[in-house]
């Protein structure tokens, strides 16, 4: 596998450049979420991007990357995903006039397979776990000759992710910190490996029944870890990539873990406080602030990524103030 480097996602920028949304950033009051003092979070709604999250980035990058090196298939492009992977490997498909085949979980949620195939994918729902999911997507690809992409574990995917640090930078200046939720590692991989280009530390946040990248960092190499967390449909990978785990091992990176109850907390507080409506993988990020496993120093500068908003809101508004 290809390293990950500076370089690649400076490739990325360029490719993706007018294709995809600029992050927005939305600042918080000092002492919001649990900053403390004259520390200040800012948000970065990298929801608001081209399919409701950040994988329209690495999707984006690895299709437009494929079609300029001619290696680009009739068969087109296959993908097996969570939900939010398969939305962005079939719109960025779309772009390219190729078609896509997205393998989900039988659990993924209804709303995303919906919007799969609102972008012309067909879809094929196999297994209860994402890991039953990408071995069919494997098997599909043999079989049919289409173009193998994957939810996280490639230098093209993470690279297209990590162009997501830049915008930040760009737009608030004196970054030390920022915060992003870890599944499979794609998000991480990348925004670390141009934050450390940068000087910037990484908080990397997991649901503790989800924690592929904590394992692996306690075991020196990528493990299989158990699944259960309410954000499983985005953060369910049962092993991270080899290019997650060697961004966790630079200086500059703090892994942590936090509970459901404390991700379900966070995703109530942005609807009752801003009324955001993110699923419980971009509130993951945020709970590292509210359930305090992350404690900003006084003066810091944090950005915490909300990574996508791919969720059903029924559930929300249980605790908001309505006059």
């Amino acid at each position: 596998m290809h390293e990950l480097t500076y370089a690649d996602i400076e490739a990325a920028a360029t490719r993706i450049d007018g294709r995809t949304r600029p992050v927005a950033l939305a600042p918080t009051e000092p002492g919001a979420f649990g900053t403390p003092g004259s520390a200040q979070a800012w948000l970065a709604l990298e929801y608001l991007q081209h399919t409701g999250s950040f994988k329209a980035r690495g999707a984006r990058n690895f299709l437009a990357a494929h079609r300029e090196a001619g290696t680009l298939p009739g068969a087109g492009v296959t993908i097996a995903s969570g939900g939010n992977a398969g939305l962005a490997c079939a719109w960025a498909a779309r772009q390219q006039g190729v078609r896509a085949t997205v393998f989900l979980p039988t659990t993924a949620p209804p709303v995303k397979v919906a919007k799969l195939r609102s972008y012309g994918a067909e879809v094929r729902l196999v297994g209860t776990e994402y890991a039953e999911a990408l071995a069919a997507c494997a098997e599909h690809s043999a079989a049919s000759g289409a173009l193998a992409s994957h939810a996280y574990d490639h230098p093209l995917i993470a690279a297209g992710a990590g162009t997501l640090l830049g915008e930040i930078r760009e737009r608030l200046a004196g970054l030390d910190t920022v915060i992003v939720s870890v599944g499979g590692g794609g998000l991480f991989a990348g925004v670390a490996t141009a934050a450390r280009e940068h000087g910037v530390r990484v908080v990397a946040v997991e649901p503790e029944g989800s924690r592929a990248l904590h394992a692996a960092i306690e075991a020196g190499r990528p493990v299989d870890v158990p699944v259960a967390s309410v954000a499983a449909d985005s953060l369910g990978a049962r092993i991270t990539s080899r290019t997650a785990l060697a961004a966790a091992q630079h200086d500059g990176v703090q892994s942590v873990l936090v509970p459901d109850s404390a991700i379900v907390a966070a995703r109530q507080a942005l609807w009752d406080d801003r009324r955001i409506a993110v699923e419980h993988a971009a509130a993951t990020a945020l709970a590292a602030l509210t359930h305090g496993v992350y404690r900003a120093d006084a003066g810091e500068r944090v950005a915490v990524v909300l990574c996508g908003a791919n969720t059903d809101p029924g559930d929300l508004g249980a605790g908001s103030d309505v006059g």
